[in-house]
């Protein structure tokens, strides 16, 4: 077990581990090392300015658009898909209430007024009426519209789906 002939092997195969990795690492510091060129050398990389980066940061901006617009141009029909979401607690008959109140005649129907419905404080402190605006910035973030309220719903964040869901919705009066 323990000739000659195996500790040679055992040998050449340390001497050939080593060689690998020595050739391994020298092969990745002529690809990937930084030249050293004395002290005053910074390793990193150069920015270059150009004068004309503002029009790059406003190239990239977001561009908000108004509900109002996006609103004009909504499809009732894909708001119907998305309704499935809602109807897990609500309802569109009117005065059939469930966990949430029922969504008949929402759009532009004053707040907290579905019949039959105990409302969160959260929602009781809110005056108005439910506009389209109104329904979407709830919609988009219920916690952040009406802090403290009962609605379990994390928002749906896009603009158009907001949209397409309220124009369905309006499709109910």
């Amino acid at each position: 077990m323990f000739d000659t002939m195996n500790l040679t092997k055992a040998f050449a195969s340390l001497c050939a581990g080593l060689l690998v990795l020595l050739l391994g690492g020298w092969a990745a510091e002529g690809l990937y090392g930084i030249d050293h060129h004395g002290d005053d050398h910074v390793r990193g990389y150069v920015v270059l300015e150009d004068e004309g980066m503002d029009d790059v940061a406003v190239a990239d901006a977001v561009v908000e658009v108004a509900f109002a617009d996006v609103y004009a141009a909504a499809d009732p029909a894909a708001g119907e898909r998305l309704w499935r979401q809602c109807s897990a607690c609500h309802a569109l008959e009117p005065g059939q209430n469930g966990v949430g109140p029922y969504l008949h005649g929402i759009v532009d129907r004053p707040k907290h007024s579905a019949e039959g419905y105990n409302y969160s404080d959260a929602l009781l402190s809110q005056d108005g009426a439910w506009t389209p605006e109104n329904i979407s910035a709830f919609i988009e973030n219920p916690r952040g519209y009406a802090p403290g309220t009962a609605m379990a719903y994390n928002g749906m964040r896009e603009i158009e789906d907001r949209a397409n869901l309220i124009a369905y919705l309006a499709t109910f009066q």
